[in-house]
């Protein structure tokens, strides 16, 4: 079984590399028309290929939504089966809200289903998290009790978010949470701050840091965005990565791995009559 480099959160050994699920269940950040395609394209099965390329290379943890994607659960036992190794769960979901406010009753059905579901890993979104910020207070609203609620059901507490200040404040506010996610790429598509000043929040974070959208949803190519991610973050922190086909995934890990090994990735070049120029003549 190959081995893809790992780090520790929370006491449990994850693959730095995660499987995202937007390409798989149709978030595209790119047009309604694509993500139209990517749901119809995509059933259960087809979401297992994905996965089972990843987790027989050793990148064995996902990330996603579970409570409204029952596909992405069903797919992910199925490449269970196949291959024989369990998938780390991290799921995001979004958590109800009263008035702006963590509606507890309402989180622990959400904890519940979550556990139902087998996460190992519970990190409310950022639609949640982001609403809790309190900037006057540097803390991050209800997020202590919504902490203890995780912890009582098995499951390990951290933050999804898009605000580089959530990671600032649950730092400084000694928060029970194991991890953090954090948009961070080469473009600063979606960031809310300059790429080098999330650099620096990465790199001071007392938890390990779970970058997402590498590739600007598929605004820079991966040997671009791979090559900023891995070389630009800490060795304790990860990459969660998106792919639409199990070609893609192959693509994934192996430039991921040449990234972090120092070598050329061994890929095949796509061909176009424009590149026939420059290809070495046979002799």
């Amino acid at each position: 079984m190959n081995e893809f480099p790992r780090t520790m959160v929370g006491g449990i050994s994850l693959s730095r590399m995660i499987i995202g699920s937007n390409w798989l269940l149709g978030y595209s950040h790119q047009s309604q028309a694509k993500d139209i395609f990517l749901k119809s394209y995509h059933d259960a099965k087809r979401i297992a290929d994905v996965l089972e390329v990843f987790l027989r290379a050793g990148v064995d943890a996902a990330m996603g939504w579970l409570n409204v994607n029952p596909m992405f659960v069903t797919a992910i036992r199925d490449a269970q089966d196949r291959v024989g190794r369990p998938i780390t769960i991290i799921d995001t979901p979004s958590i109800p809200m009263a008035e702006g406010n963590i509606d507890y009753e309402d989180a622990a059905r959400v904890l519940d289903q979550s556990v139902a579901d087998g996460a190992t890993f519970f990190l409310p979104h950022q639609s949640t998290t982001d609403i809790l910020v309190d900037r006057g207070k540097r803390v991050i609203r209800g997020m202590d009790r919504l902490s203890v609620m995780i912890r009582e059901r098995g499951m390990i507490p951290g933050l999804s978010t898009h605000m580089p200040e959530s990671v600032v404040y649950a730092d400084e506010s000694g928060v029970d949470v194991e991890t953090y996610v954090q948009i961070y790429n080469s473009a600063g598509f979606l960031m809310q701050l300059e790429v080098e000043w999330v650099h620096k929040i990465i790199h001071s974070a007392k938890k390990p840091v779970m970058t997402i959208k590498p590739m600007a949803a598929g605004r820079l190519s991966p040997l671009v965005g791979f090559a900023f991610s891995w070389n630009t973050i800490r060795d304790q922190d990860m990459v969660i990565v998106g792919a639409m086909t199990p070609d893609e995934a192959k693509e994934d890990v192996e430039l991921s791995l040449s990234m972090l090994e120092r070598r050329a990735p061994g890929l095949t070049l796509q061909r176009t009559r424009s590149k026939a120029a420059v290809e070495s003549s046979p002799r």
